[in-house]
């Protein structure tokens, strides 16, 4: 069995309602949905755990290619096949490729801001909120290096239209989940919007998934960058 629960490895469950469990790695007690069939759940905190290395990641890149970046996170041992530090590295990603582009941008300030944003969407949000915490991660992208809040106007706009966009690919391309199709997607969603709406244009490269093998789910020659 590949990478599913991350203390035995068994397949995991979607329960109908919330219940509350403890963690098995901070004995948390936490309201979820999500355990493994033997009984174990994580918290999003302890599956993300060592997350914070993202910004060192991110300010020692020279990189215009938000792919390229994406993929030297999900070498790390924080990055899992699927998870919620997938809704904190596509913003990362992404605002550390912009700001190498061109991009005007006060990089560590903006990385801290999708850490602290990107921690707050929970796992399993793309089937349980029907919007996918990488799609979401684009648009937290696009709010923060146009200064948006809910009392703008064009920035308010564009990060909700950014989102739209990455959640829209998504969609088309359906389920299973898939962080890491679905955090391609909304990077080269938002390599596009950027180009047109800001003008600075980050590296646009053929995108090919490497992580099949690690995926129960994967839905093969249906993946726009299956291998």
């Amino acid at each position: 069995m590949k990478e599913e629960c991350l203390i035995c490895k068994a397949p995991l469950e979607y329960l109908e309602t919330e219940e509350l469990m403890e963690c098995a790695v901070c004995h948390k007690m936490i309201m979820s949905k999500t355990r493994c069939i033997k009984g174990h759940f994580v918290c999003d905190s302890c599956h993300t755990a060592g997350m914070d290395a993202i910004v060192g990641i991110c300010l020692r890149e020279t990189s215009k290619d938000p792919v390229e970046i994406i993929e030297k996170m999900m070498a790390m041992p924080f990055c899992h096949m699927h998870g919620p530090e997938h809704h904190v590295m596509v913003g990362a990603a992404l605002l550390t490729a912009y700001k190498n582009a061109g991009g005007e941008l006060k990089l560590e300030t903006a990385l801290q801001e999708i850490l602290n944003r990107g921690r707050k969407v929970p796992g399993g949000s793309c089937g349980f909120w029907g919007a996918c915490g990488a799609g979401i991660s684009s648009g937290m992208f696009v709010s923060i290096i146009s200064g948006s809040t809910p009392l703008k106007g064009k920035p308010f706009s564009l990060s909700n239209k950014m989102t739209a966009k990455s959640l829209e690919a998504i969609g088309e391309n359906g389920g299973p989940r898939c962080c890491k199709r679905d955090s391609y997607l909304s990077i080269a969603a938002a390599i596009d919007f950027v180009k047109e709406h800001f003008g600075i244009e980050m590296k646009k490269t053929r995108i090919i998934c490497r992580h099949s093998a690690e995926n129960n789910q994967c839905i093969g020659s249906r993946c726009p960058f299956h291998y």
